[in-house]
């Protein structure tokens, strides 16, 4: 054999090797992985080959699943209610994934979770039957702030502050998940991404923004922690008006006859008082407000309910007159309506804030077991004397002040209002919020709702937390506590 053919042959030989090696990567290493890929069309015909398992509302399932005409596709998801509760199970396409619970769970709910398999299923490869998952929604809760919210851009978010559980979760505009979960719902996919009004995004937990006066809870549980005021009806060193260090920009009241100069926490939280709040963040310094603001919850990037919350955030880079502002709530401060209702949750609950979620069990076909959520997965945010000072401001505020529409008949009710300014020199609609909880004396029942109203057909001059976020919350309150 010359030289030549010698060389050729170890070439070949040589390249069939690799050939070999190259197989048997992805035979044996990739193989899982390609087996996985979301492109792999395999996986969908599997996963809509058979009914998906249910997430189940107080004992009854808000989905299912409805065989399909012609394709290789044999069931698609369906919704009863979906509008309602969109905030919560998210949604199954076909075409376009999943996300939310349906995400989360998505290998529970088509059957393919390793825990639902025996040993023989392991060996045969047999798909095993779905799991469901049980959810701590109360319908009644749900569907109070679901009417309630109307045609309002907006959200809201209840919680027992006792346990954590998550009793209602709204955003509006909703949509129907029903409309997407086929192969040929392209028109409405386009038609959801395309609105203005972003009905796909669940605003109580994925759009923080500024808010406002409902933030003054927070700065006012640092100075009563930090020992700057004795109590909530000690006067504060508060001049009306406060100017903001190194401006000539003075922080005015929306009230201009309201009782602010040198007013308590107390009626400084009654008439909502910018300049005792903007000053007590100067006073404190935007590090012990960061570090209160993150007791309660903010700028926490793994808040899982267990779907991912998107965090609220309190900036650190501020000089005086900015930490001024982010005592109201506004400059860089943001929030979502589920961490300000965890707000109230935790001054409702002595100081102690319950991981809130939305999710009791995941479980088999049989009802056994896989997940379990604990309630009163607590930690300390504030004193047990903190809570109870701020409870009695907050009913103060419902009771004599800017929230006298959230009160609840024969219940112990306490709110905070705030009316955020958004936009290039506040020149767009504020937003109304309001914070609060509510307690029956007889029953025992607790809830905390935080209520968000994007946008209304309310004119501007009419805009306030009372006006449009209060009346939410009322309703949602009263259906908690029935």
């Amino acid at each position: 054999m010359n030289k030549t053919i010698r060389r050729a042959a170890v070439f070949s030989l040589l390249l069939v090797l690799a050939l070999l090696v190259r197989a048997t990567w992805v035979q044996v290493y990739e193989a899982k992985a390609l087996a996985d890929d979301k492109h792999n069309r395999r996986n969908v015909i599997a996963q809509y080959a058979r009914p998906l398992g249910d997430i189940v509302v107080a004992g009854s399932p808000v989905t299912g699943s409805k065989e399909t005409k012609g394709g290789d596709l044999r069931y698609q998801r369906t919704y009863t209610d979906g509008e309602l509760y969109a905030a919560v199970t998210g949604y199954s396409s076909q075409a376009y994934g999943s996300n939310q619970l349906e995400g989360i769970y998505s290998t529970v709910l088509d059957g393919t979770d390793s825990r639902l398999k025996n040993p023989l299923d392991t060996l045969t490869g047999k798909r095993t039957a779905p799991g469901d998952v049980l959810t701590t929604i109360d319908p009644a809760v749900q569907k109070a702030g679901f009417e309630a919210l109307g045609d309002t851009k907006g959200a809201a978010v209840a919680i027992d502050p006792k346990t954590g559980r998550i009793l209602g979760m709204v955003s509006t505009p909703s949509y129907d998940p029903s409309a997407i979960a086929g192969m040929t719902d392209g028109a409405a996919w386009k038609r959801l991404n395309a609105d203005e009004d972003k009905p796909l995004v669940n605003r109580a937990i994925r759009q923080p923004v500024a808010p406002g006066s409902t933030f003054k809870l927070v700065v006012a549980a640092a100075a009563l922690e930090e020992g700057l005021y004795g109590s909530v009806d000690q006067p504060t060193r508060s001049p009306n008006p406060y100017r903001m260090p190194g401006t000539v920009t003075d922080l005015e009241n929306e009230n201009p006859s309201a009782p602010c100069a040198n007013a308590s926490i107390r009626v400084a939280l009654q008439f909502s008082c910018n300049n005792v709040f903007g000053k007590m963040a100067v006073d404190l310094g935007k590090d012990k407000v960061r570090a209160m603001a993150e007791k309660f919850g903010f700028n926490d990037d793994q808040q899982d309910v267990p779907v991912r919350a998107y965090p609220s955030v309190y900036p650190s880079a501020m000089d005086k007159a900015q930490t001024a502002l982010s005592g109201i709530g506004q400059f860089d401060v943001t929030a979502t309506p589920l961490q300000m209702a965890m707000v109230s949750a935790a001054i409702a609950n002595d100081g102690l804030l319950a991981a809130p979620h939305m999710v009791s069990q995941v479980v088999d076909a049989d009802g056994d077991t896989l997940d379990s959520y604990e309630d009163g997965d607590f930690r300390r945010v504030l004193s047990s004397s903190t809570a109870e000072q701020l409870r009695g401001a907050m009913v103060t505020v419902v009771e004599d002040g800017t929230g006298s529409n959230a009160k609840v008949g024969g219940a112990e009710v306490g709110g905070k209002t705030g009316t955020a300014q958004r936009g290039v020199d506040n020149s767009e609609k504020p937003y109304a919020w309001f914070t609060s909880y509510a307690k029956d004396p007889e029953s025992g029942k607790e809830v905390a709702v935080a209520v968000l109203i994007e946008d209304s057909n309310a004119r501007r001059a009419e805009v306030s937390g009372n006006g449009l976020a209060a009346p939410v919350a009322r309703k949602m309150m009263a259906a908690a506590l029935k």
